[in-house]
C-alpha cells in the first residue's frame, strides 16, 4: 500500500488540519497513524473513542476512485512534509496536512497577492481588479483567488495573460466550481496551479468556502479587496487575513453603491486604500523601479529593518536563527524583512533555512 494511499485516506477524515499534523508528526506518518491502536490515538492528541476508531477503520478504505479522479485531472498529491509545499501556508495556525495540486507550485509563489470580492461586481470594480492583477503579474507577483464568480474571476483571468496565478477550490478537483469555470481552471493550471485541500469527489457545500478562505489570505502577503457587502465572503477573507497577520488592501467605490460598504470599512479599520498595484508594491517595500526583471541594486531609501538584515548577511549562508540573533529583531519582523527583501532580490534564500546576500 503506497504512501499517497494513506495520505488520501488521511484527507477523507477531515479531521482539524492542526490535529492531522499533529497526528502525523507524532506517530512518524500518515501509514502509522492509521494503523495505531484507538487507546494510543486517544492518548497522542486527545482524541475521543468515536475519532480514533474513524482513524482505525479508515485504514481499510478504498481510495481507488480518489486516485482515479487525480490522474483524470492530471493532479497529484502535496504534503506539509514535501518540498514543494507552499512556503506561505507553512506559516499560519492551521495548514492543510495535504494539499491535491492540478499545476505546479514554485518558489516564487511565496510572492502572492491574492485579489477577492463580490460575486457580482460593477463594471468599475471588474476593470480596477483586472489592471490591478494584470499589473501585479507582470512584476513577477503570483495573484491568488477562490476562483468565484466576478471579482475572483476577472483577477484570474487578467493574470494569467502576463504571469502566473493560483485557485483556492472549495470543492474537490475534478468538481469544478462554479462550473462555467471549468476552462479558466484549466487555463491556470497549465501556467500556474489549482489546489484544494478536500479530497476528490467533494461537493462544494456552503459551509467549505469559510473555510477555504483561509488558503487564499495564507497563501499570500496581503489581501486586496474590491467591492464588497459588509456581510461577503471577501470580508471573512479580510478578517483571517488580519489574523494570519497578512496585509489588507481595499480599492475605494462610489459612496451610492451597497458594494464599496465593504471596502469602506476596512480603510476606516485601518486597510491600505489602493487605487493601482503600485500602492501595493509601496506597501510591500517593493520600490516600483525595483519591479523590472534585472540584476537588483540597492536602493538608499531602505527601512532601519532592512538595512539591518542586509549588513549581518554575505555570500556565505547565515541561518535564519542567526539573524535573529544578530539583528535584535523578532522572529516575525525578520520572517516578514528577509520575505520583502527577497522580493526585491537583494537576498536569496538557500537550503538549509539560511540566506545569503544576492548584491
Amino acid at each position: 500500500m503506497s504512501e499517497i494511499e494513506h495520505w488520501v485516506r488521511l484527507a477523507k477524515l477531515e479531521l482539524s488540519p492542526k490535529k492531522a499534523v499533529s497526528l502525523v508528526d507524532h506517530f512518524g506518518g500518515p501509514g502509522e497513524v492509521l494503523q495505531a491502536g484507538t487507546d494510543a490515538l486517544m492518548e497522542a492528541d486527545r482524541l475521543s473513542r468515536r475519532t480514533a476508531e474513524r482513524i482505525r477503520a479508515a485504514a481499510s478504505e478504498p481510495v481507488d476512485e480518489e486516485l482515479r479522479a487525480l490522474d483524470e485531472v492530471n493532479a497529484r498529491v502535496v504534503t506539509f512534509r514535501d518540498g514543494d509545499y507552499p512556503a506561505n501556508l507553512r506559516q499560519i495556525y492551521d495548514p492543510p496536512a495535504v494539499l491535491f495540486v492540478r499545476g505546479e507550485i514554485r518558489e516564487e509563489d511565496r510572492f502572492a497577492v491574492a485579489i477577492v470580492g463580490t460575486r457580482r461586481p460593477s463594471e468599475y470594480g471588474r476593470s480596477m481588479a483586472m489592471k490591478i492583477s494584470r499589473d501585479l503579474a507582470a512584476r513577477g507577483l503570483c495573484v491568488v483567488g477562490g476562483g468565484a464568480r466576478g471579482i475572483d474571476t476577472a483577477a484570474h483571468m487578467a493574470a494569467i495573460q502576463d504571469g502566473r496565478s493560483i485557485a483556492v477550490m472549495g470543492s474537490g478537483l475534478d468538481v469544478p466550481y462554479p462550473y462555467e469555470n471549468r476552462g479558466l481552471f484549466k487555463r491556470i493550471a497549465e501556467t500556474g496551479a489549482v489546489i484544494s485541500e478536500y479530497i476528490p469527489g467533494t461537493q462544494p457545500d456552503a459551509y467549505r468556502f469559510p473555510v477555504r478562505n483561509r488558503l487564499i489570505s495564507g497563501l499570500s502577503l496581503g489581501v486586496l479587496v474590491v467591492e464588497s457587502l459588509v456581510t461577503g465572503g471577501a470580508m471573512i477573507t479580510a478578517g483571517v487575513a488580519g489574523d494570519q497577520g497578512r496585509d489588507v488592501w481595499a480599492v475605494p467605490g462610489a459612496t451610492d453603491n451597497d458594494l464599496s460598504e465593504g471596502p469602506h470599512r476596512l480603510i476606516r479599520d485601518g486597510a491600505k486604500l489602493v487605487e493601482r498595484a503600485e500602492d501595493i508594491l509601496e506597501e510591500l517595500g517593493v520600490p516600483v523601479e525595483s519591479t523590472e526583471r534585472q540584476r537588483p541594486t540597492v536602493p538608499s531609501d531602505l527601512p532601519p529593518e532592512q538595512i539591518a538584515v542586509l549588513e549581518v548577511l554575505s555570500l556565505h549562508p547565515k541561518h535564519v536563527d542567526d539573524i535573529i540573533l544578530e539583528c535584535k529583531l523578532t522572529p516575525a519582523v525578520t520572517n516578514s524583512t528577509l520575505t520583502l527583501l527577497e522580493l526585491l532580490g537583494l537576498i536569496r534564500r538557500v537550503p538549509g533555512n539560511a540566506y545569503v546576500r544576492a548584491v
